[in-house]
């Protein structure tokens, strides 16, 4: 099976990068694709590098304008889409949030993203509250996948979850600059060995006013290598052939999820079970 990442070079116009996600998935499904994801807050330009009241107009409900539009280009083209939005729920509350959309249509649900950094460039907690969902898996048409948004895939913790829960494909939207690359592929390749899942991470690629996101999207597989190499710094469809079948045999022979030993797992929560003296 074809899976796809979308990375994009975004203007501060949403309706053009809409338009041109529309045509990508539609070149995606075009060459195969029947999963495809799209970079982290991909219909903006990357308003959180600065903090500014006025960007939380982007903000839209899910369901909403993009997905009613991105619903469409997934039915008809039996495509799952993967759509990391800027998320205002009815309560008012703000959120940084993928949408899942299955390959007829349908609104199978949305994740958001639980880890928020606060960072020169980076000013996501002036935006976005920790998500509150939990790590949801969804039951697509062609397979059970999970999202890690940028920052939770420094969290091990989310991926294992995602694992234990039955997700094959874990899709990682990410907005990465700065010369970065090589510690995003080695936690993304560790995390995709450790929990035996294909990771799939989907970087913003283009200059905008403050940044130069690189790209480099790339798939890991559940060995923790690479399906191929990673991409390069332009826009454009990244594909990887991958086959859900080598999550189980991988399981089989490298046991981890089988020899966890959860009842002994109590200090991450409170480190002070463990007797820790000073």
């Amino acid at each position: 099976m074809k899976i796809a990442g979308i990375q994009m070079n975004c203007f501060p116009d949403p309706p053009r990068n809409l338009e041109k996600a529309r045509l990508l998935a539609g070149l995606a499904a075009e060459n195969g694709a029947k999963m495809v994801c799209f970079q982290e807050l991909f219909p903006y330009s990357w308003f959180p590098a600065d903090i500014n009241p006025e960007y939380f107009q982007l903000a839209e409900e899910i369901p909403g304008r993009t997905t009613e539009i991105m619903q469409e280009v997934a039915r008809k083209n039996a495509v799952v889409l993967v759509l990391p939005l800027f998320e205002k729920d009815p309560r008012g509350a703000y959120f940084n949030t993928a949408a899942v959309i299955d390959a007829d249509g349908s609104l199978l649900g949305k994740y958001r993203k639980v880890h928020v950094p606060q960072l020169p460039l980076w000013e996501e907690k002036a935006y976005f509250q920790p998500g509150d969902l939990g790590f949801p898996v969804f039951s697509t048409h062609y397979g059970k996948i999970g999202v890690q948004i940028c920052w939770d895939n420094f969290f091990p913790e989310g991926t294992r979850i995602l694992a234990l829960k039955g997700a094959q494909v874990i899709f990682s939207p990410t907005a990465a600059a700065l010369e970065s690359h090589s510690k995003w592929e080695k936690v993304i390749c560790a995390n995709a060995a450790a929990s035996g899942v294909f990771v799939f991470r989907v970087n913003r690629v283009g200059k905008e006013a403050k940044q130069v996101f690189y790209g480099k999207s790339f798939c890991a597989t559940p060995e923790g290598e690479l399906v191929d190499q990673p991409s390069g710094a332009i826009e454009g469809v990244v594909l990887a052939a991958i086959d859900l079948s080598e999550v189980e045999r991988t399981r089989r022979v490298w046991t981890f999820l089988r020899d966890r030993r959860p009842e002994l797992y109590r200090e991450l929560i409170n480190p002070s079970d463990g007797g820790v003296v000073g």
